[in-house]
């Protein structure tokens, strides 16, 4: 079959990339730029990617006409906290446009569980996105899901940082709520368990772990099985705002993102019958399993994509508008030094950020990091999805990569953090082996130049100490 799939560089469409290719399917990625597409070689090879933004003007003219199915994942939750619910009604409408042209025979929507007849801003969104996807022309197939639980999944992610950085917790009353999570690997197999199913034609399902549980129980298993002490505290008030900060400067969440989570951790998300466990014969694992075999990809190294790397979790939305580094109107600090080896060299910038941190005075990283919180920035909590790996669109830290090429010595950040200005961050190796470090400022107004003059000191010897362990062959940080 040939399969159109949306959000192909979310969380969940690069887990379905796999298993649709290992089934032999002809599969078109269709992906607002194609640079963001983290795929190797040998899986580029294997695709077709189209250029389209559901949210934007629609435009057929090259959008594949053959398509045989679709999936349908695409959701803006972390991009907004006002707006989200407009732009995913927009992009469901485009969508139904452009399905219009073609051959589709079923369309797959990921949705979230709608239970109670009061719902969150993200839920009723959620809901009227199917509203407008059941009228296009093809059979709808709906599968809705709680809190996804794997490697790089927000939900995982909020909730390995709540446990490992908060032994004593004053948790708000929505602790008390409660949801049935369910395994990312479940979530896979019931996509694609229903694809060119004719008895999910034009259904709706529910979907869900075996486990029924409070938020308080689940960050309880989750430290019982890292071998944490964790006391919670509940409190009987604890307002939406004052739940949203604390949400957003214990985790490496956005504070929109937060915003909105919050919004709905106060509705139960638990299914209401099972019935798709039945037609397709999967029985989902254990909430406990779930966070097992998630640690078991992340001590392996084997993450295939995180929520974190969405565009729609920082500052840009589009890379190819600062892929460009300016030349006027901006403040350089320029570092050269010549490499004895420039394959090592390259490794350690390709290693940058994370648990690596930036080669030299990484406190003050830190530092600046927590500053970038307090001001409503993303802070370094976000750190990177792979070790040694970086691809177009990635993040780290607080810096968003818009350009990666290895083979030619060039790796390009923006900064996403709070900031009076634009800035760049750019390392490359010339055939002279010389390592290149290039700090681009583009100053917004008195206040984005005397923000640069200020840091002038700070810049002098961070950037100078970094490209020189950087030119370190093997080198290895310690903490500051």
């Amino acid at each position: 079959m040939k399969i159109l799939l949306t959000g192909a560089n979310g969380y969940i469409g690069m887990r379905l990339l796999p298993e649709l290719l290992e089934n032999g399917h002809e599969v078109v990625c269709a992906v607002r730029d194609k640079n963001r597409l983290p795929l190797d070689p040998k899986t580029t090879e294997r695709i077709s990617v189209v250029e389209v933004d559901f949210a934007e003007e629609v435009q057929t003219d090259s959008f594949p006409t053959d398509i045989d199915a679709a999936y349908y994942l695409i959701h803006s939750m972390s991009g907004s906290t006002t707006n989200f619910d407009e732009m995913e009604a927009r992009s469901a409408e485009n969508f139904n446009k452009y399905m219009a042209v073609t051959s589709v025979k079923q369309v797959i929507y990921l949705s979230g569980i709608v239970n109670q007849e009061e719902l969150s801003k993200h839920l009723s969104s959620r809901k009227k996105v199917e509203e407008i996807l059941y009228k296009g022309n093809y059979n709808l197939t709906v599968l809705r899901a709680g809190i996804v639980v794997g490697s790089g999944s927000s939900s995982f992610e909020i909730i390995r940082d709540l446990c490992e950085k908060l032994p004593i917790m004053i948790a708000p009353k929505w602790l008390k709520t409660k949801i049935q999570p369910i395994a990312i690997r479940d979530v896979i197999a019931f996509l694609y368990g229903v694809l060119n199913n004719e008895k999910c034609y034009n259904e709706s399902f529910d979907v869900g772990g075996p486990d029924v549980l409070t938020y308080r129980e689940m960050l309880e298993k989750y430290s019982k099985i890292r071998g944490l002490k964790l006391w919670i505290i509940p409190v009987p008030v604890m307002s939406p705002r004052l739940s949203s900060y604390w949400l957003y400067f214990v985790t490496s969440t956005s504070y929109k993102l937060a915003v909105n989570l919050v919004d709905s951790m106060k509705m139960e998300v638990v299914t209401r019958d099972n019935k798709l466990q039945k037609i397709l014969n999967i029985q989902p694992i254990s909430y406990e399993e779930a966070i097992k075999n998630a640690f078991i990809k992340i001590e392996q190294n084997l993450v295939i994509s995180s929520w974190k790397d969405s565009l729609t979790a920082g500052r840009i939305s589009n890379l190819k508008e600062y892929i460009q580094v300016p030349k006027y109107g901006c403040l350089k600090d320029e570092q050269i030094i010549k490499v004895t080896d420039p394959e090592n060299a390259l490794n350690n910038i390709w290693a940058i950020g994370g648990t690596q941190g930036w080669y030299y005075a990484n406190s003050l990283w830190r530092i600046r990091g927590f500053i970038d919180k307090l001001f409503g920035g993303v802070g370094l909590r976000r750190g990177r999805t792979h070790p040694d790996k970086i691809y177009t669109g990635d993040v780290l830290d607080f810096w968003r990569v818009l350009y990666a090429d290895r083979e030619n010595k060039r790796l390009l950040l923006f900064a996403e953090m709070k900031l009076p200005g634009e800035a760049w961050l750019e390392f490359c190796i010339n055939e002279e082996n010389n390592l290149i470090q290039t700090a681009t400022f583009r100053p917004k107004g008195l206040w984005g130049r005397l923000y640069w003059y200020l840091m002038l000191p700070f810049h002098y010897f961070i950037f100078g100490g970094m490209i020189k362990n950087i030119a370190k062959g093997n080198y290895v940080s310690k903490p500051d």
